[in-house]
């Protein structure tokens, strides 16, 4: 059997992605930072190798007779961290674990981007070709990054893939509960106008496109969107997720620039003090930045098919929450 590594295997999608991997009889190792949770992975018949991605050193044992890589960890958006630690981790990180897999001699490696990288969209759908326009610094490090594994693959004929999933969701996730649980709660409000585009994928799909770019052949050096097959206004969203959860949504339209300001003054004034602000800037964006993204590359190139529609998606999340009982 193959010997494949996953990091990241301790977050949502890593975790989905090791899992999925070994019920299917893979031979599968992670890299989890000493002190991390890894009971559900070792239940899995997951190997647990012990290292960080900022150290070097530490990763050679996890790529030791590995032929696929599965880069999925990164540090994610989080208040009270320096700026550098992007840095550390999704560039200066990837170039570690890029260098011992070229000394390892793996065969492929799928390196984990985000649509983020295309920042708003000007003129949705984007294709994979759309320009870079990061809007924060979690963007820019993740540009830096996966500029960085375009190096690799031009000077040191590095056999690697990219991906940029979308708007990643389902079970198990917590990105999107907050929205959930206004609309739960009958206290959600539209900023705006509510046309923007909102692209969304379940994360089951995406597990399934990202094993495509670890197993096609000859598609080294590619870049892919990875996206659910629909996208739709944000009105549309909402109306669906209330569906999902058996509530009404308020079609009350707030204006949309006296809150965006209102965060802006909120991050001036906690920032210097590292205190969370209770309002940011980009959960603002949320409601005014087009996320619309064309996956017809993955689909041609990859032969990705979404199996899970957005209402199903929806119902299902919406399900999981219920049962944890996030909402109230």
């Amino acid at each position: 059997m193959k010997k494949i590594l996953v990091t990241g295997a301790t977050g949502f999608t890593g975790g989905h992605l090791a899992q999925r991997l070994a019920k299917e009889g893979a031979n599968v190792r992670t890299l989890a930072r000493p002190g991390e949770d890894c009971a559900a992975l070792e239940a899995a018949g997951i190997e647990i190798v012990r290292g960080d991605l900022t150290d070097r050193d530490s990763l050679f044992p996890a790529v030791q007779n590995v032929e696929i890589v599965y880069h999925i960890a990164a540090a994610f958006r989080e208040e009270g961290v320096p700026q550098q630690l992007f840095w550390d981790v999704n560039v200066e990180g990837t170039r570690n674990l890029m260098n011992v897999s070229i000394s390892a001699g793996i065969k492929r490696f799928v390196h984990c981007s985000t649509v983020g990288v295309q920042g708003e969209i000007k003129n949705p759908p984007a294709t994979e070709e759309a320009p870079y326009q990061p809007g924060d610094y979690y963007q820019e490090s993740k540009v830096d990054g996966e500029k960085l594994v375009l190096q690799y693959i031009h000077d040191k004929k590095f056999p690697a893939v990219i991906f940029r999933p979308v708007g990643i969701y389902g079970p198990g996730d917590t990105r999107f509960l907050k929205i959930f649980r206004f609309i739960h709660k009958g206290s959600f409000r539209m900023f705006g106008s509510g046309k923007v585009l909102y692209h969304l994928t379940y994360v089951e799909d995406l597990v399934d496109g990202i094993i495509l770019a670890g197993t096609v052949p000859d598609i080294e050096g590619e870049i892919f969107t990875l996206g659910g097959a629909q996208y739709v206004p944000l009105n549309e969203l909402v109306q669906l997720i209330g569906h999902a959860l058996n509530k009404t949504v308020s079609t009350k339209h707030i204006p949309v620039w006296p809150v965006w300001l209102a965060g802006a003054i909120c991050e001036a004034l906690c920032r210097p003090f590292r205190i969370n602000p209770p309002l940011y800037r980009r959960r603002v964006d949320f409601f005014i930045k087009d996320r619309a993204f064309d996956i017809s590359k993955a689909q041609s190139r990859l032969g990705y098919a979404p199996k899970v529609d957005l209402q199903t998606g929806l119902k299902r999340t919406a399900e999981w929450y219920h049962e944890e009982h996030l909402l109230d």
